[in-house]
Parts: structure tokens; C-alpha cells; sequence
């Protein structure tokens, strides 16, 4: 007789994941004179961007996002405050020189990346992307 092993794993409701610190992750002086993803290797607790470039740098969290107009901006030298964000990947353009810090959870990016919780869900052209830059999220 075979027997099912369940493996307890947090998800992405799992609020202790939200309530304990992040496992730290940093990148500095990205160059995001073009489009630049930024992947992390685990869903977000927060972020904290940095612009260090004269140039105004859009932030969004999808392509279609920064491409189009759901984004944000950071002006010159300036810098966000932790921003309490369950993403997988940040989009940036404008800068040639950005750091961005972020606290990680334990929680698999699989866990937003998937067709069901996507924006786009399974029928869409990008299933399996972090948000789609549609519907006010860039």
C-alpha cells in the first residue's frame, strides 16, 4: 500500500509570511536605460526602490505596464519608502543606475505565476506572468 505524503508549504495567503522579516535581497546599479526586469527569486514582502540617475524612472510590475501607462515614477536621486508589495517582478525604464532591496517570504513564486491567480488567467496571450499591465497594473 502507497501512502500520500502532504507537504505543508506556505502560500500565498499565508499572513505569518507577511508578519515575520524578509529574507534580504539587493541589486545596485541596475542599468534600466531599456525596459529591465527585475526577477525575484521568491514572492515579495516588500520593496524599497532607489533612483541614483538624473533621469525620471518609471516603475511598474509588468512590460505592458511600463510600456503603456500603468506605471509609476521616481524622480532624481530619490527613493521609495518600503513598499508592502506580493509581487515576483519589478519592471523599470529611464535610470542607468538603480538599486532595488526587497524583503523575500518563503512563499514560491509559483504561487502568483500560475494561470488561476494571474490577471490574465489561462486564456490569456502571457499566462503564467506576475500581472499582466492591464487593469491598472503596470
Amino acid at each position: 500500500i502507497t501512502m500520500a505524503v502532504f507537504q505543508y508549504q506556505a502560500g500565498i495567503g499565508n499572513v505569518g509570511s507577511y508578519q515575520v522579516s524578509g529574507r534580504p535581497f539587493a541589486k545596485a546599479a541596475i542599468n534600466a536605460s531599456s525596459a529591465t526586469k527585475v526577477e525575484f527569486p521568491a514572492v515579495t514582502r516588500w520593496v524599497m526602490i532607489k533612483n541614483n540617475t538624473s533621469s525620471v524612472l518609471k516603475v511598474g510590475f509588468s512590460a505592458a505596464g511600463v510600456a503603456g501607462t500603468n506605471y509609476f515614477t521616481l524622480t532624481s536621486g530619490s527613493v521609495t519608502s518600503p513598499l508592502e508589495l506580493k509581487i515576483t517582478e519589478l519592471h523599470l525604464l529611464g535610470a542607468n543606475s538603480v538599486d532595488v532591496m526587497a524583503g523575500l517570504t518563503f512563499i514560491a513564486n509559483s504561487e502568483i505565476n500560475n494561470p488561476a491567480l494571474s490577471p490574465g488567467g489561462a486564456g490569456a496571450a502571457s499566462p503564467n506572468v506576475n500581472w499582466t499591465g492591464s487593469v491598472g497594473v503596470g
